[in-house]
Order: C-alpha cells, then sequence, then structure tokens
C-alpha cells in the first residue's frame, strides 16, 4: 500500500522546503531531486549557505515530471522541452492578456473624446506646437 502524498498549501510561492520536505512531498528521493536541478528541469531557489529551497509550484513541478515519466513514457530532454514550451506558451498568454487589456483601455478613451478635446497621450515624446492662426489685417 501507497503511502498518501501530503497536500499543499494554496498559494504555490507561499512555502519554501528543504530538500528533504521537498522529496517527501513530491514521492521522491532527495537524490532525484538534486539530478532534476543538474539536469536543469526543476531549479529551485537556494538559501545563504547554498541549500535547495523548493516552492510549492516547484513540487508541483517535481510531481509533473514524476507523472510524465512514469505513466506516460516521456524521457527526461522530452520533459525538459514540455516545461520549457509550458514556461513560454504561460509567459504569451500573460503578454496576450496585457495587450488586450491596453486594447479595451484605448478603444474605451477614444469612445469618449469629442472634437477639440485634449488626449493624453502615454508613452510619447512627441511634440505639437501651437501657432495663432493668421487673420486678415
Amino acid at each position: 500500500m501507497m503511502a498518501k502524498t501530503p497536500e499543499l498549501p494554496e498559494d504555490p510561492d507561499a512555502h519554501v522546503f528543504m530538500i528533504s520536505v521537498a522529496a517527501q512531498l513530491a514521492g521522491m528521493h532527495a537524490q532525484t531531486l538534486r539530478t532534476y536541478d543538474r539536469l536543469g528541469l526543476v531549479t529551485p531557489e537556494r538559501s545563504s549557505g547554498g541549500g535547495r529551497r523548493y516552492s510549492t509550484r516547484e513540487v508541483d513541478l517535481l510531481r509533473e515530471v514524476q507523472r510524465l515519466s512514469q505513466d506516460d513514457g516521456v524521457n527526461l530532454a522530452g520533459i525538459k522541452r514540455i516545461i520549457e514550451l509550458t514556461n513560454q506558451v504561460d509567459a504569451l498568454q500573460r503578454r496576450v492578456e496585457e495587450l488586450t487589456a491596453e486594447l479595451h483601455e484605448v478603444r474605451s478613451d477614444s469612445g469618449r473624446r469629442q472634437a477639440g478635446e485634449l488626449v493624453h497621450v502615454p508613452k510619447s515624446s512627441a511634440m505639437v506646437v501651437w501657432q495663432p492662426r493668421r487673420g486678415k489685417r
């Protein structure tokens, strides 16, 4: 009968664990975590003394590495590539969200503008020189 893996806290960055605790939470041997660190699969933070400190997010990633390896038969090079691509997709999704919010802001600002209204243009170095109209003398 297998031991039940302990539950992790809700916030993935709320806690950090020593390698022995992280190994127990992930259901692995500490040497496996060291190997994964050397291979660049999971890169924990380091304490001032050089000890590995694993966040809850990294423990979840260790569990995923184990699942991909054992259940799906993916080799470690393949797992590394999956992690890299997943991180890239996450970064691109965050950027899309930023751009969507920015576009929504620009569209809502343009709907409020009226003719002759001054409009603030963020992040612009444009300069406009005002010249009075030349009237008849």
